[in-house]
């Protein structure tokens, strides 16, 4: 009866103090947590409120643990400093049944740090990315109001306006610099822009359409449209990091690794300068094996066939055809020819290499062009639109075979890669080993931190009595000592697993030899706490 009376008082005194380290340290990390939305995205008041409920898991992983330490010390050290400790050991009462109600709490931390940063953690992490995105038409008419610009994340694209109606969704006097891997793209200028935010579950897509716009693309080619849709994706701030992924994402991720945004936009990358290089060489399969061979693309109203001296497949994705370029157009309904063009210099370009289905555009350069019945002349330039791959090639190209498809270049190909597609490859195949690398390293590290806390309290309060750190600054450096060496074998070991010139194993047994460290120093602690 003596000893679960004392247990409870030990017990009492350390949850006390643990709600308010943890009350505290919470604040204190919740400052700090939220000047990223408010940075990038430029997020309102209200919405702070809702973030911070979201990322309150994310801020308690870190701090139940170092409110723990700091409980166990300072109780600990003050029962020791008092004599309290003593008395109980003259009346018989054993060391480590006093060490019951920290070993108590230190499950309870434990179990709930592995529950938070297995499954709460990324819940909610995903929940504030989506709670951002659904006010992603405040954020944008917000910054605008304040800056007169709003660039999406991803720099896809920047917005300018002179004047911004939230309410009726529209911009006015507005100018729209799209942007690709090459520089600037596009420059759209509207009298206005109307705001559409489509949502869903993985992404939102911010739909600009421009109303009575003027366009002037990279090639120049200046067009007016009564209405002009431009697009792009609103990109994850916290969620695409393995960190941040569930058990189940992480299994989804494992079976199809185009399931993880980076890697799928590494894909993207490489098909899109796979795509252009496979159809350079099969034009040139087709135009130099036969004898005036024309190269057949069928669109959406017409059919395209051309000849030319030769295909070269060029880094920014675009193909230079070298002339004499011969092209006759057909209208896909009734075969007729409606026009015959010749130039000695054309491009073929993908129109958006972002999009599985991208179609290219042709240009050419000063044709002469025959319309026939006399009508001739001449023109600076020439473009084709909506030109499909083939239905081989796509089939390779399709999402299911892609990755497969990347990795077989060498076998798929007759002529030579050139240097931009190797290193998007490579770079593709490294982004895949290190994601493989973070996901073992993540997977390890939470089990390490969750239960390492029963190892770091109860080393925190064996450190407590012997140093007798009944004070706050003296249990503050107590509690740290154990949880910076813990922390720093679990970062040493993560940067060890995600180094792609590592063993991944290196790593790993780097983090668990910290876990075992500690644990043998606790067991030298309380070994000599119960000889003295």
């Amino acid at each position: 009866m003596i000893v679960f009376t004392l247990h409870k008082y030990i017990f009492r005194e350390l949850f006390r103090v643990f709600l308010l380290a943890t009350t505290a340290l919470t604040l204190i990390l919740s400052l700090g947590s939220i000047l990223q939305p408010i940075q990038k995205y430029g997020v309102g008041p209200e919405q702070i409120v809702h973030i911070l409920g979201y990322l309150l898991p994310v801020i308690l992983t870190f701090a139940l643990p170092m409110a723990a330490l700091f409980a166990s010390a300072f109780i600990y050290g003050r029962f020791a400093n008092d004599n309290e400790l003593s008395a109980c050991r003259a009346s018989g009462i054993s060391m480590m049944t006093l060490v019951y109600p920290g070993l108590l709490l230190a499950i309870m931390v434990s179990i709930t740090t592995l529950i938070l940063s297995f499954h709460v953690v990324p819940i909610f992490v995903h929940r504030a990315e989506k709670s951002i995105k659904a006010n992603a038409k405040q954020i944008l008419f917000r910054n605008v109001q304040r800056k007169g610009y709003w660039e999406i994340p991803g720099k896809k694209f920047k917005i300018y306006a002179d004047k911004a109606d939230s309410k009726n969704n529209i911009l006015t006097g507005a100018i729209i610099v799209k942007r690709d891997e090459t520089g600037i793209s596009k420059l759209i200028a509207a009298e206005k822009a109307k705001i559409l935010i489509d949502q869903s579950d993985k992404e939102n897509v911010v739909r600009v359409v421009a109303q009575k716009a003027y366009q002037i693309d990279d090639i120049g080619q200046q067009e007016s449209f009564n209405e002009l849709p431009v697009s792009g994706r609103f990109e994850s701030l916290l969620s695409d990091s393995i960190k941040f992924q569930t058990n189940e994402q992480i299994k989804k991720i494992k079976a199809n690794m185009l399931e993880y945004y980076p890697i799928r936009q590494d894909a993207m990358a490489a098909r899109a300068q796979l795509a252009i290089e496979m159809l350079a060489e099969d034009i040139n399969n087709k135009i130099k094996t036969e004898e005036e061979a024309y190269y057949q693309f069928v669109g959406d109203d017409r059919i395209v066939m051309f000849t030319a001296n030769e295909c070269v497949a060029q880094a920014e994705r675009t193909i230079d055809v070298l002339g004499p370029i011969r092209l006759v157009e057909f209208d896909k309904i009734t075969h007729e020819k409606y026009c015959q063009w010749d130039s000695a210099k054309g491009v073929i370009k993908l129109e958006d290499p972002d999009q599985v289905d991208s179609e290219f555009l042709m240009i050419l350069e000063n044709p002469k062009y025959d319309r026939g019945g006399g009508i001739v002349g001449l023109t600076s330039q020439h473009v084709i639109k909506n030109l499909p791959l083939p239905e081989k090639m796509a089939s390779l190209l399709s999402m299911d075979r892609l990755l497969g498809t990347i990795e077989a270049i060498p076998e798929i190909m007759k002529t030579p890669a050139t240097g931009d597609l190797a290193f998007k490859r490579k770079d593709l195949k490294r982004r895949i080993g290190r994601t493989f690398n973070e996901i073992l390293a993540e997977t390890h590290s939470r089990l390490i931190f969750g239960l390492g806390c029963i190892t770091l309290i109860l080393t925190s309060i064996a450190l407590g009595i012997m140093l007798k750190g009944g004070h706050l600054l003296s249990a503050f450096g107590t509690s740290a000592l154990p949880f910076a060496a813990l922390v720093i074998f679990m970062m040493s070991g993560k940067q060890l697993t995600e180094n792609p010139l590592m063993n991944p194993s290196v790593g790993i047994t780097v983090m668990w030899s910290g876990l075992l460290l500690l644990s043998l120093i606790a067991l030298i602690l309380y070994k000599k706490l119960l000889r003295t």
